[in-house]
């Protein structure tokens, strides 16, 4: 849906004030390796995608907040002094309101908007959807209410959104990701100082592929924050032998080797193994991506699935399936899953003419196993948020 659309259908829908509209998008991302290591401050190469969170707004002259999407019948409508109320009582808006609620609380003096969202990143899938809804609500609101935008300020606040008023304890990288992507790069992001490097994606002929087990997941409610817990218990556990670590990431594989004795529970230490060997992994990609070794980058790909798959246990029959099932067929590097898991997508670096073949063959494999259609998309980076001016 074009931008004249949503104008149209912001104003039957808001009505014609007379006052300026104004749009915003905000894209949602693939990772492309660094599963899971966000959170535990390593490093990651996500890019941002074509598909996005399109946001009309417009100011209001009251301290009301009213939102709509195109997708569905509900209007949320609150004062903004009365955010809070809500936390937890609504089908849909808290990842908006969650976001205005940080941006208050981070000295933001918000004024009343009315804002229409239109996605095209699949809701469930692993590629951020949510993210794309934080940012692009904390640029509109920033932009609306005469702010000076810093885009990396309004990743963090994006990502106190999600824990705090979701209840989602995400990293940074969506959000980060969503707010600074660049067309034609990956993202090569340390999550604990937010240093990065923009990476050309010179990938001769090949093609990124993302495919959608169209199995939602919702982070919220599943094993996610359970993880977190984990890597805190392995953390403790390394600390005592490593005083002068903060974050699991600073544990290189030989410390890992060396030490992983020093946690007891099995599970946190295959939990703690897939932290430590996938930041190694990310690493090495980075460097394959830079030299364009690309047979390098889809075998680290293959080796982060099968430890996301054995040691993290994010994966699903559905996701195991399409990796499986993909690495068996000519032109393909690498296969893995991508996003929290527990379903979501999987993404393939693929021959550019092998990539219809592979398309072809996943998808009657997974229809004939699995009595549901996988979805397809081939996409390149592109920009992060940003306003689309009309």
């Amino acid at each position: 849906m074009e931008i004249p659309e949503l104008k149209k259908i912001f104003l039957d829908t808001f009505g014609d004030d007379g006052k300026e509209l104004r749009a915003f998008e905000a894209p949602g991302r693939v990772n492309l390796i660094g599963e899971h290591i966000d959170y535990c401050g390593g490093c990651v190469l996500p890019m941002a995608l074509g598909m996005k969170t399109t946001l009309i707004a417009r100011r209001r002259r009251d301290n009301v907040l009213r939102l709509k999407a195109t997708d569905l019948d509900v209007t949320v409508e609150t004062d903004i002094e009365k955010i809070e109320e809500l936390c937890g009582k609504l089908f849909w808006g808290e990842y908006q309101l969650g976001t205005a609620l940080e941006l208050i609380k981070d000295g933001y003096d918000l004024c009343g908007c009315d804002l229409l969202y239109h996605d095209t990143v699949p809701h469930g899938s692993g590629l951020s959807s949510s993210a794309a809804t934080e940012v692009s609500t904390a640029l509109a609101l920033s932009k609306l209410s005469g702010k000076e935008t810093d885009m990396i300020k309004l990743a963090r606040i994006s990502q106190m959104a999600e824990k705090n008023f979701v209840g989602v304890e995400c990293g940074i990288m969506d959000q980060f990701a969503s707010a600074m992507g660049k067309r034609g790069h990956a993202i090569f992001l340390d999550c604990k100082t937010l240093s990065y490097e923009y990476i050309p994606l010179d990938i001769d002929g090949y093609k990124i592929v993302i495919t959608n087990t169209n199995v939602k997941h919702a982070l919220g409610s599943s094993e996610y924050n359970e993880r977190r817990r984990e890597c805190r218990e392995g953390l403790s556990g390394f600390m005592r032998a490593m005083s002068d670590i903060s974050e699991l990431s600073e544990v290189s594989p030989e410390a890992f080797e060396e030490n992983k004795g020093l946690i007891k529970n099995l599970t946190t230490q295959k939990r703690v193994r897939h932290i430590v060997y996938e930041c190694e992994r990310v690493k090495l990609a980075a460097g394959a991506l830079k030299s364009r070794d690309l047979a390098l980058f889809g075998e680290l790909m293959n080796k982060s699935h099968e430890s996301l798959r054995d040691d993290y246990e994010v994966s699903c029959p559905e996701l195991d399936f399409i990796v499986k099932e993909g690495q068996k067929l000519n032109g393909v590097l690498g296969v893995r899953m991508t996003g929290g898991g527990f379903g979501g997508c999987a993404v393939a670096l693929v021959g550019g003419d092998a990539a219809d073949n592979y398309i072809d063959r996943i998808s009657r494999g997974y229809r004939e196993k699995f009595s549901r259609d996988a979805t397809f998309y081939i996409t390149e980076a592109e920009d992060g948020a940003h306003e689309v001016f009309i």
